[in-house]
């Protein structure tokens, strides 16, 4: 199921199966050169840059050509009527080849704000996030319930559809005797259905139906400072301990090519898109 592209509106994603005859994902640096008169080199880049994915297929299926479509023309499809389709025509991207869902810095346990609450938030419970400490953040819990969330920057959760395999790995440095993990599964609107809980650093879960986001959830089960680098959300795959996060941003699709095959109905078809803060119709 990893191993294959879904991509869609929220609740809405739709899996292409056929492999991509290319397929490029390589990362947008912006790094501008400034060259003195005594050739002396001097590079400008900003702190984060946005992903771009390049998909093309030959002889794609029409159902599969057809949904790609309606996201590269904003045309709402079957299913979507009553849905929250979140940050205007913003558009959902499970890369395959990403093993770890989690922001960069996120995955880093790393922040932007001295409170982290770009990254994470507290379900149950308190904890208080210090300022970085050798590059990462770290918290300190005063209660052993606490529950704390991680955040994705846009949606209510990571998406998800029913029936999809969830993993999900708390920070290594916590103790694994005393720890769980949980996965909160919600509905197209954020609205909570059910929980995946197990005691240890580990759990799997399997999307229930009508789910359409997934919040993942850990208890370090002790007081004290805590890590909050090196966890790992996948999807399909066994989570790997202070994995690379990849993210899972919403997307735009900036370019569509769409000509008709050799062989009618299908179609060869080419896909653009950009991560963004949000996408207007």
């Amino acid at each position: 199921m990893a191993r294959n592209l879904w991509i869609g509106k929220p609740g809405l994603l739709r899996e292409i199966t056929q492999a991509a005859k290319s397929w490029d994902r390589s990362p947008e640096l912006n790094v501008t050169e400034f060259k003195s008169l005594e050739g002396q080199i001097t590079t400008v880049a900003p702190a984060r840059t946005a992903r771009r994915l390049k998909f093309s297929w030959d002889w794609l299926e029409p159902a599969d050509a057809d949904h790609l479509t309606r996201l590269a023309r904003r045309v709402n499809g079957p299913g979507m009527l009553g849905r929250n389709v979140y940050a205007g025509g913003s558009v959902v991207v499970l890369d395959p080849a990403s093993v770890n869902l989690l922001d960069p810095y996120q995955a880093a346990g790393q922040s932007r704000e001295t409170a982290g609450l770009d990254h994470w938030f507290t379900v149950q419970g308190a904890i208080t996030i210090s300022p970085f400490v050798d590059d990462v953040v770290l918290g300190s819990c005063d209660d052993p319930t606490t529950r704390i969330g991680w955040r994705h920057p846009v949606w209510p959760g990571w998406p998800v559809m029913p029936g999809m395999r969830v993993s999900w790995l708390v920070p290594p440095d916590w103790n694994a005797g005393l720890c769980s993990a949980q996965l909160d599964w919600k509905d197209v609107d954020g609205g909570y259905l059910a929980t995946s809980f197990a005691n240890g650093a580990t759990v799997t879960g399997t999307a229930p139906g009508n789910a359409a986001f997934v919040t993942p959830v850990g208890g370090p089960g002790a007081t004290g400072l805590t890590g909050l680098a090196g966890a790992c959300l996948t999807i399909g795959e066994e989570p790997v301990s202070l994995a690379l996060g990849e993210g899972c941003p919403a997307m735009a699709v900036t370019g569509c090519t769409d000509t008709p095959a050799s062989r009618l109905p299908y179609r060869n078809v080419g896909i653009d898109l950009v991560e963004v803060t949000g996408a207007v119709l």
